[in-house]
């Protein structure tokens, strides 16, 4: 299976501050591949970066092949990019910027894909861009990404904006219009349900690399939420086979790939007092926060920024 994206040695700057360093990866063709980390760990960054918006202090991103700095545009009209939702002509109505963005695209345009998730979101076809929501405008970007017929999609907080209903009808009619069309997909969302239903692969970031690289199946398999009972003030010392051990109200708890036996085997190795280990599976949203250790009583205002 082919590399669409092939991303080697990837090193950003912004100041004096490092997003991250010596970033490689790659998104094989038809794979679907969800791009997960804390705010500040350099999602956007790789986003502007595979769309050719910014270049990289140093290393290099391919696409189809080619560095994407230099690519032909020809070749380039194969990649389709959502940012945002960002749509352009809002005094237009649905099918009047779909006729529009047509004429750009000759002998490629879908426009059937455009309309069939217009009719799935319930959107009228003289509904006007401008008298919109957000998260409605984010989906008429998509849909028209959709019709543009592109190998590749890029797609930035693609469900931004939409509520609960709507957010799984899409990721369903996405998942399925990318399987059945054998589309590379590249996305990140804040949503990480949203996530969990659409994606094959994902990528975990933490500051300054990546620290999960591999199919969301193998992840969920893998990895369990170990805890175990503990004397109060106790402050266990693990190996980093267990991820970020805390003690809440003397329940240890820690992530980790090794299997149960493994597990207990390392506590008594490492002198812990514990009683009553248990183990369960997680969630992706899960697996996300016992390995990036996620707390939301440590954020500042400065890790809200986007980078």
């Amino acid at each position: 299976m082919s590399a669409i994206i092939e991303c080697k040695n990837l090193t950003h700057y912004y100041g004096q501050r490092k997003i991250y360093e010596n970033l490689s990866f790659e998104v094989p063709q038809g794979r679907i591949l969800g791009l997960l980390g804390k705010n500040g760990t350099g999602k956007t960054t790789t986003i502007n970066i595979l769309s050719g918006y910014l270049q990289p202090h140093s290393g290099e991103c391919r696409i189809f092949g080619e560095n994407i700095q230099t690519m032909n545009p020809a070749l380039r009209r194969n990649i389709g990019l959502l940012l945002e939702g960002h749509v352009q002509y809002q005094f237009m109505n649905i099918t009047q910027i779909e006729k529009f963005y047509a004429s750009f695209y000759p002998g490629q345009w879908k426009k059937e894909a455009y309309y069939d998730l217009m009719n799935k979101l319930k959107v009228a076809p003289v509904q006007r861009i401008s008298r919109m929501s957000n998260g409605q405008r984010s989906q008429v970007a998509l849909g028209l990404i959709l019709a543009q017929n592109p190998e590749l999609l890029i797609l930035d907080d693609f469900s931004l904006g939409l509520d609960p209903g709507y957010r799984r009808l899409f990721v369903d009619y996405l998942r399925d219009y990318a399987r059945s069309e054998n589309k590379t997909v590249f996305l990140t969302s804040h949503i990480i349900q949203d996530m969990e239903r659409l994606i094959d692969d994902c990528i975990i970031m933490d500051y300054g690399s990546i620290l999960i690289q591999q199919p969301i199946e193998t992840l969920m398999k893998g990895l369990r939420k170990y805890t175990c009972t503990v004397p109060e003030g106790y402050q266990p010392q693990l190996p980093v086979t267990c991820y970020h051990p805390a003690v809440i109200r003397q329940t240890l708890e820690t992530y980790s790939f090794l299997p149960p036996s493994d597990v207990e085997g390392l506590l008594k190795e490492n002198q812990v007092p514990f009683t009553g280990l248990q183990h369960e599976n997680v969630s992706l949203e899960d697996a996300f926060i016992g390995l990036t250790a996620v707390s939301y009583t440590h954020l500042t205002l400065p890790t809200i920024l986007r980078v």
